[in-house]
C-alpha cells in the first residue's frame, strides 16, 4: 500500500512540473532587467513567467511570448514601437505571443495601446489596465479567445480614423471566434483634431468590424464573440465632423457580390449600459441586427439597436 501512495505522490509530482507551473518565474524592470524588452527577449524568460513592472514611465515593447506582463505600482507606459504609420505602439503582439497577458498597467502618451501584428492570435488576456487618451486602446485584430476585460478607457483621440476603445475585428478572410469584451468602462471625450480631420466617420467605444476597404480580405466568420456588462459614456468634441457611437457592429466595404450567410452573425451584445450616449448601437448593414443577439442592454427607449449606415474612414 505504501508503495502504491508512493507512486501516486510521484506521478503527481512529475506531472506538476511537466505541466510547467510550477516552472513559472517572476521577473522585474527594474530590477532583473533594464527595461521590459530586455526581459522578454531574455533566453532565461519563458512562457508562462510573469514580467513585474514597477513605478516609473516606461517603453512597452514586441511581445513574442507567452508572458505575463503585470504593472506592480504606478508602472506607466509611455512609448514603444512604431506602427507603419508612425503612430506609437504601447505593446505589438507577434507571433510567440499567444497566451500572453497584459494587466494592471496604465497606458498615456501612445497611440495604439495594445496591437498585434499581422497574424492569428489566441488566449490573449488584457485586463484591469488604464488608458488615457489613446487613438485607439485595444485593437483585438485577428483574435481568437481573447478576454478583454475590467480596463477604464479615459478619452479617445481620432486621427483621419480612429477613436475606438476597444476594437475586435479581421481584414484577412479567417475566422475571429470566442473573444469576451466585459465589464470595461469606457468614458470621456473623443477629442477631434481642430485642423487636418477629413471627418465622414464616427469613433466607437467598442466595435465588431469586418474590413474589406483598401482590398482586405475582410473575415470567413466573425462569431460567437461576448461584449457585455460593458458602461459606456463618450462624447465627441465635435460631433458634426466626428461623433460618437458606443457599439457598432460593421461590414465595412463588403463586396455587392457577395453570397452566402452574413460572415457576422451569432455574437451576443447584451447588459452593456450605454442610457447617456446619443448614439447607442448602429449595424451595417442593417441585417446584422437580427443576426446576432443584441438585447437587454440599458438604453434610451426606442433605441435598441439603431439601424442606419455608418462607414469608418
Amino acid at each position: 500500500m505504501k508503495k502504491i501512495l508512493c507512486l501516486i505522490v510521484i506521478t503527481v509530482f512529475v506531472a506538476f512540473f511537466a505541466s510547467g507551473s510550477a516552472l513559472a518565474t517572476d521577473w522585474h524592470v527594474p530590477g532583473d532587467f533594464a527595461t521590459i524588452q530586455d526581459a522578454i527577449y531574455s533566453p532565461n524568460v519563458v512562457d508562462g513567467d510573469k514580467i513585474k513592472v514597477g513605478k516609473g514611465s516606461w517603453a512597452g515593447a514586441f511581445v513574442t511570448k507567452a508572458v505575463n506582463i503585470e504593472g506592480s505600482g504606478q508602472a506607466v507606459i509611455s512609448s514603444g514601437p512604431l506602427h507603419w504609420s508612425g503612430k506609437v505602439i504601447g505593446f505589438r503582439l507577434l507571433a510567440g505571443s499567444s497566451g500572453a497577458s497584459i494587466s494592471h498597467l496604465k497606458f498615456e502618451g501612445v497611440d495604439f495601446a495594445i496591437m498585434p501584428g499581422p497574424i492569428y492570435l489566441s488566449n490573449i488576456s488584457i485586463h484591469h489596465n488604464t488608458f488615457i487618451n489613446t487613438v485607439q486602446a485595444v485593437s483585438a485584430w485577428l483574435a481568437n479567445g481573447w478576454e478583454i476585460s475590467h480596463n477604464d478607457i479615459i478619452d479617445l483621440r481620432c486621427d483621419n480614423g480612429g477613436g475606438i476603445g476597444i476594437l475586435v475585428g479581421d481584414y484577412m478572410g479567417g475566422e475571429v471566434q470566442g473573444n469576451v469584451v466585459s465589464h470595461n468602462n469606457i468614458k470621456g471625450i473623443l477629442h477631434v483634431p481642430s485642423t487636418g480631420e477629413g471627418g465622414g466617420y464616427s469613433g466607437t467605444g467598442v466595435v465588431l468590424y469586418a474590413d474589406w476597404r483598401y482590398q482586405s480580405a475582410g473575415t470567413a466568420d466573425i462569431s460567437s464573440n461576448r461584449v457585455m456588462h460593458n458602461k459606456i459614456e463618450l462624447v465627441s468634441d465635435n460631433p458634426s465632423l466626428v461623433d460618437v457611437v458606443a457599439i457598432e457592429l460593421t461590414l465595412a466595404a463588403m463586396p455587392g457580390d457577395y453570397t452566402g450567410p452574413l460572415p457576422m452573425a451569432n455574437n451576443i451584445v447584451t447588459h452593456n449600459n450605454i442610457t447617456n450616449m446619443g448614439n447607442q448601437i448602429i449595424c451595417t448593414p442593417d441585417e446584422l441586427v437580427e443576426a446576432n443577439q443584441i438585447d437587454k442592454n440599458k438604453i434610451k427607449i426606442g433605441k435598441h439597436p439603431k439601424k442606419q449606415g455608418n462607414p469608418k474612414k
